[in-house]
């Protein structure tokens, strides 16, 4: 089926949390805030997918290894698919576990552990247009 019959429609494949045609990216610069994370934009910056008000990321934390400790003024939804770990929102720390969900409020300071000995790989769905996070010390 071409992309005319399916409107741009398309499914992309995916296997042992790996998707086909998509690229693994580094979470960011390194800066010494974060260890052992893999990102991968599942949907959202493809081709005909401009249209997507948000991104569909998907990020896989190395055990031992954690995401930055920061904030920022949109919200984000997560999804664990999984693994096992910890995320701290604001002075608070939850256990999470496969099909947990966390939503991320505006300027909540959050980071995301996987601290209990294996890989804890998630989805986490944000604003296609969104401001920078801000590190906190």
């Amino acid at each position: 089926m071409s992309d005319e019959e399916t409107g741009g429609s398309k499914v992309v494949r995916g296997l042992d949390f790996r998707w086909e045609g998509v690229p693994e990216l580094r979470y960011k610069e390194e800066d010494g805030t974060f260890r052992g994370v893999l990102r991968q934009t599942l949907l959202g910056e493809g081709v005909g997918e401009e249209s997507l008000a948000f991104l569909t990321r998907y990020f896989e934390i190395a055990p031992g290894g954690f995401s930055t400790l920061e904030r920022h003024g949109h919200p984000h939804a997560v999804v664990v698919l999984s693994g096992r770990g910890h995320v701290v929102l604001g002075s608070e720390t939850f256990s999470l576990a496969p099909h947990d969900c966390v939503y991320v409020a505006p300027e909540t300071p959050h980071q995301f552990r996987a601290d209990l000995g294996e890989p804890l790989g998630f989805l986490c769905i944000v604003d296609r247009d969104r401001d920078r996070p801000r590190p906190i010390e």
